[in-house]
């Protein structure tokens, strides 16, 4: 139903003749924490925009779905938000039927940002068909977890690559991982403090009326070339990949498999902690 489009970070999901366009983490304005520290660099929002309309031009959806993080800063909008975001958007509505917003957690005081008619979801998430998409820093509602495969952001994932003058290079990647669903649903139930016996995944069923079956997670990088990422192949991992859904333990990044932009597979995570 969904497929990465070559090159760039991001999936077309395509239901009958309706096209979803998703993508994840913008963080417009990331300039500003850069100028606090006496760096100073022009807004690159009209590049981040153009990289976007071209995408838009090539696969035509309908629906562009991005999933979270629009703005940098993350409880409120600074100055130079407050221009660009507007302007990126106004530009997006001219190219795009529908734009739909899952919030991340840099979107605080997003709202007055944003066009009228930009369509804006809970950090919880929502689905499409039997496709879960958040953001990723919290937990899903309980519905996403009755979907196969969740889709999250947030996490910037890159893979570091060091040669052997002790050069290290990173590029962004695809990460697909199975699911424990037990885990996932018990992680879950203690996070709502909701006490089980036994089976969780039956607990969740008796108690949600809702049969948990996620098997798959796929991490989206991050579309704002101008950040760096997460290399997530270190030898020492971070401690907490971002987000409860990792710490739950339901994922075993390890044996995940990283994928660059032009699809190319380059191993699992373990595999790949040697070129770090």
């Amino acid at each position: 139903m969904f497929t990465p489009v070559k090159n760039y970070p991001a999936l077309l999901l395509s239901q009958n003749v309706h096209k979803t366009l998703i993508i994840s983490d913008l963080h417009l304005g990331w300039e500003i924490n850069l100028s606090r520290k006496g760096i100073h660099i022009p807004s690159q929002m009209e590049k981040i925009l153009q990289k976007l309309l071209n995408l838009l031009e090539m696969t035509r959806p309908r629906t562009l779905m991005i999933l979270g993080d629009i703005k940098d800063t993350i409880a409120k909008a600074e100055t130079g938000e407050w221009r660009d975001v507007p302007a990126f958007f106004e530009a997006l509505e001219a190219k795009v039927n529908e734009i739909q917003i899952l919030r991340g957690n840099h979107d605080g005081n997003l709202e007055p940002l944003l066009p009228p008619s930009t369509q804006m979801h809970p950090a919880t998430g929502i689905t499409l068909g039997t496709i879960g998409f958040f953001h990723g820093h919290t937990w899903p509602s309980k519905k996403l977890l009755q979907c196969k495969t969740l889709v999250i952001g947030h996490i910037h994932p890159t893979i570091a690559f060091r040669d052997s003058l002790g050069f290290r290079t990173t590029k962004p990647v695809w990460i697909k991982a199975r699911c424990d669903t037990g885990k996932l649903v018990n992680g879950f139930l203690r996070s709502k403090h909701i006490k089980k016996a036994g089976n969780p995944i039956k607990a969740f069923k008796t108690r949600f009326s809702i049969k948990p079956q996620v098997k798959e997670l796929l991490i989206v990088p991050i579309f704002n070339d101008f950040l760096g990422g997460r290399p997530i192949n270190r030898k020492r991992q971070y401690r907490s990949y971002i987000g409860p859904l990792l710490r739950s333990q339901a994922v075993d990044i390890n044996k995940a498999e990283a994928y660059l932009l032009d699809g190319s597979f380059l191993g699992t995570i373990e595999q790949l902690k040697s070129f770090h």
